[in-house]
């Protein structure tokens, strides 16, 4: 691991030794503690080949999970494709503010919307047993990932995926409608780090002119979208909260909290219809 280690810092990763040690446990299919007990173990020959090969991509600039194919979540491992971004630690903030809603109930009806590889939808399903779910993404491939996803967390039975334009011509109600949308303003994304720029879809990044493109399609629809005791919860980037919370009191929804991700940052926000203000527009 010493040598995968130095030549990752040689190329100049963030954090070699977290990348080595991941690199090397996965390829040599071994955990933590097995690893702990016997470090030096000679590694098979396939191993070894498959140690290189993640490093030589990892050096080159490719992100670690990348490489992996799979990235967890909230415990659950979720399968990636080029048409889906990695799962991130800091969206588990957006789902445990979801599940802090009353209308987080046992067998609560969840949309999500911009589904990637389905992992928000999955771990509240996973989280709420009887609980049944829909995601949407404009991506057939994003969909198809999330598909199999659920099928691999045997929630298959549970959670439907379909490609479509956010909440349009969706039939039917929800007790909790979720969201990532994309939220980096266009002219932001040629400045993002080089392993987002090159290796995360830009559909799943781009969020109009002023990152707010996709939330004003999804507040818009929300009102309609939603059960009655029913709430909508979104991720944002820094500094889009006040927006984004204007915009949804346009169209008739209130802020009924909001939480900070690991670093602080406000992250996630939720919305209720505000009384007496409720609308059916899907468009």
């Amino acid at each position: 691991m010493r040598s995968v280690r130095d030549a990752l810092r040689e190329a100049g990763a963030d954090d070699p030794a977290l990348d080595a040690r991941i690199l090397t446990l996965e390829a040599a299919g071994l955990d933590a503690t097995a690893f702990a007990r016997d470090p030096d173990a000679p590694l098979s020959a396939q191993a070894a080949a498959r140690i290189a090969d993640w490093t030589a991509r990892r050096a080159a600039g490719e992100p670690v999970w990348r490489i992996l194919g799979a990235r967890e979540f909230r415990g659950l491992r979720f399968a990636l494709s080029p048409a889906t971004l990695e799962p991130r630690p800091d969206t588990e903030t957006l789902v445990e503010l979801a599940l802090a809603e009353p209308a987080a109930g046992p067998e609560a009806r969840v949309l999500d919307l911009g589904t990637g590889t389905g992992c928000i939808l999955l771990a509240l399903l996973h989280e709420l047993p009887d609980a049944r779910g829909l995601g949407v993404d404009r991506s057939s491939e994003a969909a198809a990932t999330a598909r199999a996803n659920a099928r691999a967390l045997g929630l298959a039975d549970r959670a439907a995926f379909v490609v479509g334009d956010w909440g349009a011509a969706l039939a039917g109600t929800f007790d909790l409608v979720v969201s990532n949308p994309p939220y980096i303003p266009d002219g932001d994304i040629d400045g993002l780090g080089r392993e987002v720029r090159e290796h995360d879809p830009r559909l799943a990044l781009a969020g109009g002119a002023d990152g707010l493109e996709a939330y004003r399609t999804i507040l818009a629809q929300a009102p309609g979208l939603l059960a009655p005791g029913g709430a909508l919860v979104v991720e944002y980037g820094v500094g889009q909260g006040e927006s984004i919370r204007a915009l949804a009191e346009a169209f008739g929804l209130e802020r009924a909290g909001s939480a900070r991700d690991l670093g602080g940052v406000e992250r996630a926000a939720s919305f209720r219809p505000a009384p007496d203000r409720r609308f059916a527009t899907r468009e």
